[in-house]
């Protein structure tokens, strides 16, 4: 914009425009000198600037636009602009104050506005602000009070930025007439900087109560205020101002002689005893600011230089250092991949040497190693173990090789713990034995390890020694992976075993028909398929297996846990979830397990049969979350007391009568409960009969078999007439099934009147 003299007079549009385009003001470079060095800190905390900040009326714009733009609230009482800061991320502050444009200040130089004047006025506005806020009210915020002043006069100092030499002729014209700066500002310009400071408050979202006091703090403010008495704080900052002319500290441009403060204190019940306290408390605090800002500095321009050339070098060594962290960044991106890729590719089910063979090929083509061998630890007791071998081109094979009779399996340096070896001798019990050539001399070892415990070992030609202090964590973290993702495939296949072993001792059983000599003497009934099997011996067989699973699947489940929770990938993290939710569903068919096989031992009394029904029927209703079972019960008029533990035997009960509901489907069909006393009465005969879907013989043989059922995958666990067989059989009773496939279900229990 051009400037002419102030005789003609410069279109009020213009400097509308001009002013408006201004998205901060500048700081000057006594002040940059101060900040600077502390923003270049490697843990810069914003903390460490905040009382800059606060005396700089630039600084605390800048950061003011920021806490609003960030969404930091700012309490209603005690305005604080350093707990805002703490809110802040510290590289956006840092960012933010290092955009703000230092402006260079000529203390020699001719028709120049005295920016440092005007920022020794607006501090000593400040200070006078906050004391008076302070003595006047208890109600009022001195904090608040103390930014409206130190702001008060941003509407100069915007014109001092967008039209200096105009402003400079403005002021000398003001002093020459002894004159308010307001009114020549408004013959030459058509507009008085506080209406421009109002707009830029506005702008750049400054507190109401401050963009208040930069209107207002030269209009008649007692007349206003009783009338409108949230421009106190105007009132308030034009006390301030007069105070800080009559001081004659710094320069506000105006050179009329300022309304009596003892007037406008009287206003706020100040007498001019009470003035005098107030100035002799505050002189002290503007020079400490005066000084911190560094506003008398003779060689401000030489420190400004030297704190902008340190904090290049400074930064010039941390952007090499970055760019270091970034080349390992990109590394770490590549075996984030590798390691991502691998687990993805894990099928369900998939056995430990697919996994291992898988693995082993992936690492020889990550790694651009030479050959590689991934060999598992046998079972105990076992002679031979697993192999993979990976030669050239990925060409992989499984082996089978015998342990060495005169040394470990795992060497001692890498049995439980992470270390990588030369192979030296350690391979010559495998190597003699493979058809593929090794060389020894390069050829390193690492355990593939789950918490302590070495899993396997994976061997690999190095092809280029001087890499191993650049890859060896990524081998350690690879490794490490590896043998978890073995090690839970590993425990897998000891509980498929289980369970293989655990059936066929099951069918084995029933199939011999084991029936109890006193089972054989009262329920000889060839249509019936009874609890003919040893319990007893079957619920010890569960109790073993549970016991011996319970362990590794803990293990599992918990270091799942631990990885997940210190994961931040989340595809990683989800596989690790999947990891522990399997796990955890296997805790849980374990605890169904050891429920079937260590029951509390049974608490006999004697109770009433009617009373059994009735609570089997409602226990059933909530686990089928039926309402209304359709039940139809019959019970014989002499039928006696049982003696048993009635918790038990209602559980087992109800787990009868749901089979018997969802026998139905989806339709709804009766439940027919009889009662009648056995015929050697020292039984109570109970039946439970439903129309249903039915068995035929095959499904009827295992119907009391644990995990056994006839429903399709997804189906529950097939524990329920196990459960419900098992705790009768603990209460002296007995359990038998009479069906037919498309006609229904009877199941009849017998349980002791004493």
């Amino acid at each position: 914009m051009s400037e002419n003299v102030p005789n003609a007079a410069i279109s009020t549009r213009q400097v509308e425009l001009a002013v408006s385009r201004l998205e901060c003001l500048s700081t000057l470079p006594c002040i940059a000198a101060q900040y600077i060095p502390k923003l270049t800190k490697t843990q810069f905390q914003p903390s460490t600037i905040s009382d800059i900040v606060e005396s700089d009326p630039a600084l605390t714009i800048c950061i003011l636009n920021l806490i609003s733009s960030r969404g930091v609230s700012m309490p209603d009482r005690r305005f604080s602009i350093s707990n805002a800061m703490d809110k802040l991320p510290a590289n956006e502050v840092r960012d933010a104050v290092f955009s703000l444009k230092v402006t260079p200040v000529s203390d020699n130089a001719e028709q120049t506005p005295d920016r440092k004047g005007l920022l020794k006025h607006s501090l000593a506005a400040a200070c006078y602000a906050k004391a008076i806020a302070d003595f006047a009210s208890p109600q009022m915020d001195g904090q608040l009070a103390y930014f409206a002043g130190l702001l008060h006069d941003i509407g100069k100092s915007a014109l001092i930025e967008t039209m200096p030499r105009s402003f400079y002729r403005i002021s000398e014209q003001a002093r020459t007439e002894k004159a308010s700066c307001r009114t020549i500002e408004h013959k030459h310009i058509g507009i008085e900087h506080t209406l421009i400071g109002k707009r830029l408050a506005e702008k750049w979202q400054l507190p109401d109560l401050i963009t208040l006091s930069i209107w207002l703090h030269h209009s008649m403010t007692e007349t206003i205020l009783r009338e409108m008495p949230e421009t106190r704080i105007a009132a308030v900052v034009q006390l301030a101002d007069s105070l800080a002319r009559q001081s004659a500290i710094g320069s506000s441009g105006s050179f009329d002689f300022p309304e009596p403060a003892e007037t406008l204190a009287a206003e706020f019940g100040i007498d001019t005893e009470q003035l005098k306290q107030i100035h002799q408390k505050v002189r002290d605090e503007i020079n400490k600011k005066i000084t911190l800002l560094g506003l008398d500095s003779q060689d401000a321009m030489q420190k400004y230089f030297e704190a902008t050339q340190a904090a290049t070098v400074q930064f010039s060594k941390r952007d090499f250092e970055l760019s270091g962290e970034i080349r390992k960044l990109q590394s770490a991106s590549g075996h984030f991949n590798f390691v991502r890729d691998f687990l993805l590719s894990v099928k369900a089910g998939a056995s430990a040497i697919d996994i291992a063979d898988n693995f082993a090929t992936r690492w020889q083509k990550f790694y651009q190693t030479g050959k590689v061998c991934l060999y598992l630890l046998p079972p105990a007791g076992s002679q031979t173990l697993e192999a993979v071998i990976v030669g050239g081109l990925s060409q992989s094979e499984v082996v089978l090789l015998n342990t060495p009779a005169d040394s470990p399996v795992i060497p001692k340096n890498i049995a439980g713990d992470f270390a990588i070896i030369n192979a030296n001798d350690s391979l010559t019990w495998l190597l003699e034995q493979l058809d593929t050539d090794f060389d020894a001399s390069r050829t390193k070892l690492a355990p593939l390890l789950f918490g302590t415990k070495t899993i396997g070992v994976i061997a690999f030609e190095l092809n280029y020694p001087s890499d191993l202090s650049l890859f060896e964590e990524q081998f350690k973290t690879s490794a490490k992976i590896a043998g978890i993702v073995l090690a839970a495939a590993i425990d897998r296949r000891k509980e498929m075993n289980f369970s293989e072993r655990f059936a066929k001792i099951v069918n084995t059983m029933v199939q011999e028909k084991q029936v109890l000599p006193e089972q054989m003497e009262k329920h000889d009934e060839p249509e019936e398929f009874h609890l003919g099997y040893s319990l007893n011996a079957l619920a010890e067989l569960a109790a073993g297996a549970a016991h011996e699973l319970n362990n590794p699947l803990a293990v599992i489940s918990g270091r799942a846990q631990l990885l997940a929770e210190a994961e931040q990938n989340q595809s990683k993290k989800q596989i690790l979830q999947q990891i522990q939710d399997n796990a955890n569903e296997a805790s849980e068919i374990i605890e169904d397990l050891m429920s079937f096989a260590e029951p509390p031992q049974p608490r006999p009394s004697g109770t009433s049969v009617s009373q059994i029904i009735e609570e089997a029927l409602q226990l059933a209703g909530r686990k089928t979350k039926t309402e209304t079972i359709n039940s139809e019960v019959a019970e014989a008029e002499n039928v006696k007391n049982v003696f048993i533990d009635s918790a038990q035997i209602v559980s087992a009960i109800a787990n009868i009568i749901c089979n018997a509901i969802e026998s139905y489907g989806q339709i709804s069909g009766a439940v027919k409960i009889t009662a009648q006393p056995d015929e050697s009465e020292d039984f109570v005969k109970l039946a439970i009969e439903d129309h249903g879907c039915g068995m035929n013989s095959e499904t009827l043989k295992k119907a009391t078999q644990p995990f056994f059922s006839a429903k399709p995958a997804g189906r529950k666990r097939g524990m329920g007439l196990a459960y419900a067989a098992r705790l009768i059989q603990l209460n002296k009773g007995s359990l038998s099934i009479a069906s037919e496939l498309g006609k229904g279900t009877t199941v009849s229990i017998h349980l002791p009147c004493k």
